[in-house]
């Protein structure tokens, strides 16, 4: 631009013809370089405020898009809190729920009833009956633990739990009524896997007739893996009252003999299950826990960004 500004002057001085014809078309040169670079600068400084402004957007969205996911996330620590609460209100219904039942065992014993029927009403109440066992047809429910006070005492804690370690069988006895053309089933209690075979309890198989008292107990559907009864077998793994009576010839009626009724030497009465499952705290310690774990990773994420949009 200079070379051309000093070579217009120089034709200007030495009075060329086309002098003038060179300066005006230096002018037009020179006025649309200038042009040129305005027209550039323009579209630098426009592109500069385009990257800025989509810059500015993305951030914008970017901050819309993470508190939209923080709010959606909140979920899970208000959701374990719920859950939490919800196994509260649990544990405290089973708690009840096995009071109930364990007052049912201790009131006072009825009598058999006219209307057998009734039985199904009457469950875990206590009634009483004279007869005599036949010991000839003793069946066994089992492998079993035996059970203290119904196996409720170790119900409150972490993990439930209820009776002895120790593994044996339950003794199920046929038992003909004096007053009833017919005989029922009788658990008279544990024995150990080693005193199965009644021979080896000789001084326990009472012989003659007998008052005693016991729990009702009705049938019960197979519980989660536990093996199916074999039909014609003397063993079961679960109460199963048709198929039991069946092969003793009795009515399908059950009571558990009462721990007081229990015969030195014979099996140890008083295995009326009446514990629950009850595993609520170890839940409750989970779900709460979950529930502040997430609340603490949620607030260190999310509150800031949140706080920065409030306001």
């Amino acid at each position: 631009m200079i070379c051309r500004k000093y070579f217009s002057n120089f034709l200007v001085k030495q009075n060329f013809p086309s002098s003038k014809l060179y300066v005006s078309l230096y002018l037009v040169l020179d006025l649309k370089m200038k042009l040129s670079l305005l027209d550039l600068s323009n579209l630098t400084r426009n592109s500069s405020m385009t990257a800025k402004s989509v810059e500015l957007n993305s951030f914008s969205k970017r901050n819309k898009s993470n508190s939209e996911i923080g709010w959606i996330l909140l979920v899970l620590p208000i959701s374990a809190f719920g859950l939490g609460t919800w196994q509260v209100r649990r544990k405290l219904w089973k708690e009840n729920l096995i009071q109930e039942l364990k007052s049912k065992t201790k009131l006072p014993a009825l009598d058999f009833p006219e209307n057998e029927k009734e039985l199904t009403n009457l469950e875990y109440r206590r009634i009483k009956v004279v007869g005599e066992f036949d010991h000839s047809k003793e069946l066994y429910l089992g492998p079993r633990s035996c059970l203290t006070d119904g196996g409720a005492e170790n119900t409150n804690g972490l993990f439930s739990g209820s009776g002895s370690t120790k593994s044996g069988y339950y003794v199920i006895t046929p038992f003909k009524l004096s007053n009833r053309p017919y005989s029922i089933l009788v658990n008279r209690g544990w024995v150990s896997m080693k005193n199965k075979n009644p021979a080896s309890r000789v001084s326990g198989q009472v012989a003659g007739e007998i008052e005693l008292e016991g729990v009702v107990r009705l049938t019960e559907s197979r519980p989660q893996f536990v093996t199916k009864n074999v039909a014609d077998s003397r063993f079961w793994a679960y109460r199963d009252l048709e198929a039991m009576s069946k092969i003793v010839d009795s009515e399908p009626i059950m009571i558990d003999a009462v721990v007081e009724c229990s015969i030195p030497g014979g099996p140890i009465g008083g295995q009326t299950n009446i514990s629950l499952r009850n595993e609520h705290v170890s839940y409750i310690i989970t779900w709460y826990g979950l529930a502040i774990a997430t609340g603490y990773m949620w607030y260190a994420k999310y509150s800031h960004a949140l706080r920065s949009i409030i306001k």
